[in-house]
């Protein structure tokens, strides 16, 4: 997998995966378990390495007490 771009979307979106997690004192390991995923594909797109489908981006929304709306919008309001 490639790296990259700063303000690329999936980058973008990676973010604000992590910065929910973390403010929720969330591990990459238990959002894995909570949005029935697997944990290195959690750091793969906090890393911004892969583009996740509409599926997963409502699972891991929900584990993170969130709406696809509102992370989606987090993913936004990123440095682009």
């Amino acid at each position: 997998m490639q790296p990259r771009r700063r303000n690329d979307v999936c980058v973008r979106f990676g973010r604000a995966v992590r910065k929910r997690r973390c403010a929720l004192g969330m591990s990459q390991e238990q959002l894995a378990v909570n949005a029935s995923l697997y944990r290195s594909y959690i750091g793969d797109i906090e890393r911004g390495v892969r583009n996740v489908s509409l599926r997963n981006i409502e699972k891991i929304a929900l584990a993170l007490k969130t709406t696809m709306s509102v992370l989606l919008s987090d993913c936004d309001k990123g440095d682009r």
